[in-house]
């Protein structure tokens, strides 16, 4: 059933699905025209997508960090070791499929961007070793596991709730992570997806004789200049050059990153975030490289895959402000509460979140639009403030699956298209979905 409902996916992604820049233009034409039936003018659409347009500038520029510093530190060589030693545990396609699912979500609860970066660079290391492995299944295992960022240690909604001064501390008070991210049902949901996750993809792993797609195949090479492989003889280095090569410089950079790094834990604890990630990625990678002339090749390296995210980005920051503002997120999250009871809220709030989250691809953006709407609505009902958060934070979670926004990142690491993972990701997410609904309904 898997196989076949893999095949019939994959071929409708292939035939249906634009590329990620068209996919943000289309949602663009769709919110505009929603916003005008509702009872917005042309005007204030457009306004409404003007001033949205370049409010994701900062979070755009840490996902280009996220995407090139993380690609440099895998290409330094203690880093490769590791890389290696972690994929040499695969011992064949299955077993390759497993380990790379089981480490991406694991990291990916750690910190979200931590796991987007390092599921796609263990994935093409283990496509480097294991023969006969279909690297399109192999990205989209790395990139299943994201799902449950937002039950994590970064969790953004979980976190902001348990923040002195957020912004519904009126409402609902502090709420500490012991009943959102270790909840039980948090926790056991968790726990479900970390052994699901694995077997469905290892389920739809392509039969003998049907098409498996090798690394390589679809573009994507290692590159590495003529210039880097071809290190000058001291003796012929201008003063700049030896500049460039010289260690001492990098080491110097390396000390002082990894003293504010270490004075950065001592003083928050082990609070990640996106900034600190980039920071650790970045000195680890000037430290690594050992010159400053092979860091920057690497880095120039890994630029090239950031264009998705450069182009794209804004349109959603300008997606985003159409739904805030004209007030589209607002009517789809009361039509889902005037369909709810006590039992059915968590369920619905799931679905909301996961249709919203197609056109808002942030969590703690999407919680700034549905918190005042679902929160006196479940203090109504009598349902929980925490279990009401965390139902918008798996529907956030759900159907990034779907959305290209997030896995721009990995999707440039790997040199892979969209389209090479989507119809993987559309069965892995119906079957999480069945089960998320199920953990909301009883749980």
């Amino acid at each position: 059933m898997i196989q076949a409902l893999t095949r019939g996916s994959i071929k409708l992604v292939n035939r249906y699905l634009p590329d990620p820049f068209l996919f943000a233009v289309i949602l663009t034409l769709i919110v505009f025209i929603l916003g005008m039936l509702i009872g917005n003018t042309p005007l204030d659409m457009v306004v409404y997508w003007g001033d949205g347009f370049w409010r994701l500038l900062e979070f755009s520029m840490q996902m280009v960090l996220i995407l090139v510093t993380g690609f440099t530190l895998a290409k330094t060589p203690v880093f490769q070791w590791i890389l290696r030693a972690v994929a040499s545990l695969a011992k064949g396609a299955g077993s390759a499929i497993v380990l790379t699912t089981v480490v991406s979500a694991l990291a990916a609860w750690i910190n979200w961007g931590f796991g987007l970066v390092i599921g796609a660079m263990l994935a093409k290391e283990v496509a480097r070793q294991v023969e006969k492995v279909d690297y399109r299944l192999l990205i989209a295992s790395a990139y299943s596991g994201f799902i449950v960022w937002h039950a994590g240690l970064a969790g953004s909604i979980p976190l902001t709730i348990a923040t002195d001064g957020h912004f519904t501390e009126e409402m609902i008070g502090i709420i500490p992570t012991s009943e959102t991210i270790f909840a039980p049902s948090t926790i056991g949901l968790v726990i479900v997806l970390f052994i699901v996750l694995p077997l469905v993809n290892r389920m739809m792993m392509p039969k003998p004789g049907e098409e498996i797609v090798f690394r390589g195949e679809k573009g994507w090479q290692d590159s590495q200049s003529d210039r880097s492989s071809q290190p000058l003889q001291k003796g012929m280095m201008t003063p700049a050059e030896r500049l460039e090569n010289s260690w001492i410089l990098s080491v110097i950079v390396g000390i002082l990153g990894l003293m504010f790094i270490v004075y950065y834990f001592v003083k928050n604890g082990f609070s990640l975030n996106l900034n600190i990630v980039n920071f650790i990625f970045l000195m680890l990678g000037i430290l690594l490289h050992g010159t400053p002339r092979r860091f920057l090749q690497a880095m120039s390296d890994a630029v090239k895959g950031s264009m998705g995210i450069i182009v794209q980005f804004p349109f959603y920051a300008g997606i985003m402000g159409m739904m805030g503002a004209s007030g589209l997120a607002e009517l789809i999250s009361q039509g889902f509460v005037s369909i709810s009871n006590e039992t059915t809220f968590p369920f619905f709030t799931f679905l909301s979140a996961g249709l919203i989250n197609i056109f808002v691809p942030s969590g703690g953006g999407q919680w700034a639009v549905q918190a005042p709407i679902m929160l006196p609505a479940g203090a109504e009902l009598g349902v929980d403030a925490a279990k009401t958060a965390m139902a918008v934070a798996w529907g956030d979670a759900w159907t990034n699956l779907i959305q290209p926004f997030w896995a721009l990142p990995a999707l440039g690491i790997a040199g892979l298209g969209v389209r090479d993972i989507m119809g993987y990701c559309v069965v892995v997410l119906l079957v999480t979905g069945v089960i998320l609904s199920l953990g909301l309904l009883l749980f």
